[in-house]
């Protein structure tokens, strides 16, 4: 199963009830921090969630909404699991900025970390899931992500049990090999089943792009920025972000199951007129708050 706490659901100033841009998915082991604003570290205190738990952060570009807690989480991080290291992926310059956001305070127990600087492409592939890249277009190098887990085989248990098959056989059976019991040779693809797996997308700022349309196609969810709402879409399009009814368009046109709208601007209070756009263009959408969670399975 895989969780979604939104930890920041604001844009370049937070509110007294949106943080900094922040999500973190859950899945298994890994913890997969993306984006990292200001504030992030103690929305996950308030959430229950443990900094040194990060496996990976995601940093989808460099404006300061998105980046500007990472200093303190890698701190805290350090002091609290000083032995290991943390992956760190973003657009091409992450190296060099991320050089600069440490060496321009007295820094104390920075854990050790990694990182990978991205274009599009495969980030990292585990036997579980893939991560996936795909570049944006923002006034800055801007990448955008995709959590796709692997299809897996589950067993019939009708079928298993009628055949009297128990112990190891089962798990390799599980995993798509076929064996023999009693002389009889049992064919994993009559004992088990396909699951498919799910696919979850992450576009960070942008304008439509064919980034963005990658991101979206197929996906089971689908978090977008939704910056304002059309009706200012020209202030929207000059510091190149979305509307909400592009975000809502993108999911629609891409076959993507759910959209989740995040990024919102300051001005507006209430969620109400954000959901009733996005749902005009894509029925099953849902605005952000803080603190939210979402399970995928």
């Amino acid at each position: 199963m895989i969780e979604i706490t939104f930890l920041g659901t604001g844009s370049m100033q937070p509110t007294k009830i949106r943080n900094h841009s922040a999500i973190l998915l859950s899945y298994h082991a890994e913890n997969i921090l993306m984006d990292c604003g200001e504030g992030t570290q103690r929305q996950m205190r308030i959430a229950g969630i443990k900094p040194a738990k990060i496996t990976r952060i995601l940093v989808s570009h460099w404006h300061g909404d998105h980046v500007f807690g990472l200093p303190g989480l890698l701190s805290t991080m350090g002091a609290d699991k000083p032995d290991k290291k943390v992956q760190i992926y973003g657009p091409i310059g992450t190296k060099k900025y991320l050089e600069f956001m440490v060496k321009s305070f007295a820094g104390k127990d920075i854990i050790d970390y990694e990182v990978h600087e991205m274009g599009t492409g495969i980030m990292a592939e585990t036997e579980d899931f893939i991560l996936e890249a795909q570049a944006l277009k923002h006034s800055t190098p801007c990448i955008g992500f995709s959590f796709i887990e692997k299809d897996r085989r589950r067993m019939d248990v009708a079928k298993t049990t009628k055949l009297g098959l128990q112990g190891p056989v089962l798990g390799q059976l599980q995993q798509g090999k076929d064996v023999e019991v009693k002389g009889k040779k049992i064919k994993a693809v009559d004992v088990t089943y396909l699951v498919p797996g799910k696919k979850v997308s992450y576009i960070a700022d942008t304008v439509p792009c064919g980034g963005a349309d990658a991101l979206a196609k197929d996906a089971d969810l689908l978090i977008s920025e939704g910056t304002h709402l059309d009706e200012i879409k020209e202030k929207t399009e000059k510091f190149m972000h979305l509307t909400v009814k592009q975000a809502a368009l993108i999911a629609s046109e891409n076959n993507a199951k759910k959209l989740i709208i995040t990024h919102l601007s300051q001005r507006y209070k209430s969620p109400l007129e954000v959901a009733e756009e996005a749902r005009t263009y894509f029925p099953n959408s849902v605005v952000a708050e803080d603190f939210m969670k979402v399970k995928v399975e």
